[in-house]
């Protein structure tokens, strides 16, 4: 397996793609370090910060692309999308597993049996998840991304003769400018699917601010803060829909006849997810309107 080394700090006087490089090179050590005990799962952590750093890779291929060679930062961008598709499953089944599990933690024991009963099928579907990962980490075609991947961290192709602090600032502008956009197209109550996809431009510009962190520092810092709490909201949200979701599609695999301890237990975890996902759609507003006034002051 390709390794690579972090490099080090860098200044202002810095042309802008060595920064970028040089944040590829962490991502893709992070990315790296955590590889093992994904392929073990002793630990969920591993895979969680794993697909972490194909996300962070990805936002920053994106972001960046103007000072990178635009035909292999989409070719990454593309192959970290395959490996990321291939992490996915198993995360959202082990959050899923984890939030089903510990909200039946107070329920009494019978009750706690039927909801191990319920999501008994989760547990099938994140083996057969698992092996499909396994296959995908085996792959050559995950060592070719590896090898991609620290071959452009390592290149010494010159970049576009601009201002670094400049360039950075421009990109962090970039996508609060591209959120901005979408959630004044959404308005203060869409539909949780476009939620969902404001969410996601929320860690496109979180990640992007994360990579002109080390040089714009307190600048960028409340901006971040306010990303993060507008990210964690709208995750929350999230992640209320697709419980509610899931549980009900196990409900519907019993059949049409459902044990009553499985259909009253089905039925206060949506209840609850149902409670959540509205509090936090609540929320979500006035906690943009933070992250608005926080990026145009920023920025």
């Amino acid at each position: 397996m390709p390794k690579i080394t972090r490099k080090p700090t860098l200044g202002p006087g810095d042309p802008v793609h060595l920064h970028v490089r040089a944040a590829l090179a962490a991502r893709l050590a992070a990315l790296q370090e955590h590889e093992a005990g994904t392929r073990s799962g002793a630990d969920a952590e591993d895979l969680h910060q794993m697909r972490v750093a194909v996300r962070r890779l990805r936002a920053m291929l994106k972001a960046a692309r103007p000072f990178l060679d635009r035909k292999i930062a989409d070719r990454l961008r593309a192959e970290l999308g395959w490996l990321g598709r291939a992490l996915g499953p198993v995360r959202d089944l082990d959050v899923l597993l984890e939030r089903l599990t510990a909200e039946a933690e107070n329920f009494p024991d019978d009750e706690r049996a039927a909801v191990h009963t319920l999501v008994a099928g989760l547990h099938a579907e994140r083996e057969q998840a698992r092996a499909a990962l396994h296959q995908a980490l085996d792959a050559k075609r995950y060592q070719r991304l590896l090898s991609a991947l620290a071959a452009e961290a390592a290149s010494t192709e010159p970049g576009p003769p601009v201002d670094t602090l400049t360039a950075l600032s421009g990109l962090v502008r970039g996508e609060f400018d591209r959120l901005a956009r979408a959630v004044a197209k959404a308005g203060p109550d869409p539909v949780d699917d476009v939620l969902h996809a404001l969410r996601i431009d929320g860690k496109r510009l979180r990640y992007t601010a994360e990579l002109a962190l080390p040089l714009l520092g307190k600048k960028i810092r409340p901006l971040l803060k306010a990303t993060t709490d507008f990210q964690d909201v709208l995750g929350e949200h999230q992640d209320a829909c697709v419980a509610q979701d899931r549980v009900r599609a196990l409900l519907g695999a019993h059949g049409e006849v459902i044990d009553f301890d499985l259909a009253f237990v089905g039925g206060r975890l949506v209840e609850r997810e149902e409670a959540r996902r509205v509090s936090r759609r609540a929320a979500w507003w006035t906690v943009w309107l933070t992250l608005e006034q926080t990026g145009r002051s920023a920025l």
